[in-house]
């Protein structure tokens, strides 16, 4: 690694990058492992090898063939946590599909933006879970669904869209056809019966490593959230080199609590097992303490991930002395900035003595920044660590752009393999995000040692992150200014002690209107996804501007939190 005079630091490997298609490494890892654990789904009491899980992954592909979709088309998988999602991680990449990571908490209104923006061609998706409804969303957004069987749909609205496959978790050969025009796991596996290996190899062989095979979506200071495409060489290196710094091998078991859609559960969890041979345990489709911690001693699980408010509500579930965690070895702490003595009672109480924070965001495949065991504590809880091996790193003058000195604060920018391919179909603002020399600005704040640590200290961006998720003020903004009582609304974060940050809402009403901070959650249940409401709202008569009338949040943020009786700057 180079030893930086100025904020920048480069790190070259031992090890070159890979240089292989997902598939290929896959292959290549079946042929090592094949008998080993590959995946192991507690909630559906599955349990496949790598044998088996590559003969599926084929089913699968096969069926995706059969039903006409090929390489570059985009097909977006709406699900909890389970091992269908992780077959259509791994067949989408066997054929060259684009894989669309769609969040299972999305209403039908962001459903059907995502399903836009990204022109989604075919939609997997399973029937309900808990409070909601898919189906009904599904056939409320697409009323062609509940005519007789068509070979496709037709929407004007969803003009990409041609396929919606449903499969139900509970028993996939069984998933029940709730309206004529609906597609199911058995039909995609039947349709692939008359294709043979020796066809899906060949379309193997054809694809490239630089190859578009995932869009995940996300967003910066405002706006909807952008769909951020990802290679093949972008997540594969970058899983492949996060399991190297954990010192992560065949012989491990990960619990994974955090959600699939995310590029912390797809790519830092799924394929960071895939590339090494070690086994991916689902203990929940959606978190739940309790049972991440029965996981990870029914399958003596060696690592855990997830983000802060995962590993406090586990420390402090009131049976948790009453389980054998003892198998625990490391996992990584990421989404949020972790507090001192959560990573002691991580490494302590839950014996994950190697745990180590990750930094990164979706543009970058994600990971960008890792600590490693044998960092200081302080270290591993004041710094998100250095990047990871072939990647670069510079802290640089907001204003000029010029890197500035060591220990002093800009905007951290990356450049290397990890960078995203751009943001689908909106060349302006990729141009924004990545500039000429390639290098992705981050819009976070942070300083870097004479060591290449790098310590995170703010955000120029709005984005909120509250329990790891990220949340956008603008679209929860426009969701609240629908309502015909609103007649602005400024949404920001606030710190919270479990969720790392809370969302506020300030809502000035039309004249004369009258509404009540119970009516403004009413209207947002069931709009947006739960972790989007508001946690406080208050109404206001005016907002803090500048000159030119823009507001002025961090003001707001301020006089919120003075009045909350916390120091302003959190």
């Amino acid at each position: 690694m180079d030893r930086p005079q100025s904020s920048y630091c480069h790190r070259g490997g031992a090890e070159p990058l890979l240089g292989a298609s997902i598939p290929e490494h896959f292959a290549a890892v079946v042929a090592r492992h094949g008998q080993r654990d590959a995946v192991v789904s507690i909630p559906q009491r599955r349990r496949l090898s790598y044998q088996e899980l590559s003969e599926a992954t084929d089913e699968v592909a096969r069926g995706l063939l059969a039903l006409d979709f090929q390489r570059g088309d985009r097909i977006g998988v709406w699900s909890t946590n389970n091992t269908e999602w992780l077959l259509l991680q791994l067949a989408t990449a066997r054929i060259g599909a684009v894989l669309v990571n769609i969040n299972p908490a999305n209403r039908a209104q962001e459903l059907a933006y995502v399903l836009k923006r990204a022109e989604v061609q075919g939609l997997f998706a399973i029937p309900r879970f808990r409070h909601s409804d898919y189906v009904a969303m599904l056939t409320g957004l697409l009323p062609e669904l509940e005519s007789p069987r068509l070979a496709r749909l037709a929407n004007p609205e969803l003009p990409a869209l041609r396929k919606v496959v449903l499969y139900d978790p509970a028993d996939p050969a069984l998933t029940p056809r709730p309206q004529p025009g609906f597609t199911v796991w058995q039909d995609l596996l039947a349709a692939g019966e008359a294709l043979d290996t020796t066809t899906l190899d060949q379309v193997t062989a054809a694809l490239d490593r630089d190859d578009a095979i995932n869009i995940q979506f996300t967003s910066g200071t405002t706006g909807f959230p952008k769909a951020v495409v990802l290679t093949h060489h972008n997540i594969l290196n970058n899983a492949w080199f996060a399991a190297r710094a954990m010192d992560f091998g065949e012989t491990d078991r990960l619990a994974v609590p955090v959600p699939f859609y995310h590029c912390f559960g797809m790519v830092l969890a799924n394929l960071l097992c895939l590339s090494v041979g070690a086994c991916v345990v689902i203990p929940c489709e959606h978190f739940d303490a309790e049972q991440v911690l029965a996981g990870i001693q029914q399958e003596q699980c060696t690592a855990v991930h997830g983000v802060p408010t995962m590993f406090t509500a586990q420390l402090d579930h009131p049976r948790f002395r009453d389980f054998d965690l003892t198998t625990l070895r490391t996992g990584i702490m990421a989404g949020a900035p972790c507090p001192p003595a959560l990573m002691q009672r991580v490494m302590h109480d839950m014996h994950c003595r190697d745990i180590l924070i990750g930094y990164g965001e979706t543009e970058a495949s994600p990971l960008t920044h890792l600590t490693v065991a044998g960092d200081t504590p302080r270290r591993r809880v004041e710094t998100v660590g250095t990047n990871l091996p072939h990647q670069e790193v510079k802290v640089v003058d907001t204003e000029s752009g010029h890197t500035v000195p060591i220990g002093e604060v800009g905007e951290v920018c990356f450049r290397g393999y990890h960078i995203m391919r751009g943001y689908y179909a909106d060349s302006a603002a990729t141009a924004e995000a990545v500039d000429e020399s390639g290098w992705l600005l981050s819009g976070d704040l942070g300083c870097m040692d004479r060591d290449g640590y790098l310590r995170i200290t703010g955000r120029r961006k709005e984005m909120i992150i509250r329990g790891g998720e990220n949340v956008y003020p603008r679209e929860i903004e426009d969701f609240l200014y629908a309502h015909p009582k609103i007649a602005e609304a400024a949404v920001f974060g606030i710190p919270d002690e479990f969720y790392g940050e809370e969302i506020m809402a300030w809502i000035q009403l039309h004249e004369g209107a009258a509404m009540t901070e119970a009516e403004v959650r009413a209207y947002c249940n069931g709009g947006i996804a739960h972790f989007k409401i508001p946690a406080h709202i208050w109404f206001v008569d005016e907002f803090p501007m500048t000159v030119t009338g823009k507001l002025q949040k961090f003001r707001m943020r301020d006089l919120a939190l003075e009045k909350m009786g916390q120091a302003p700057g959190g």
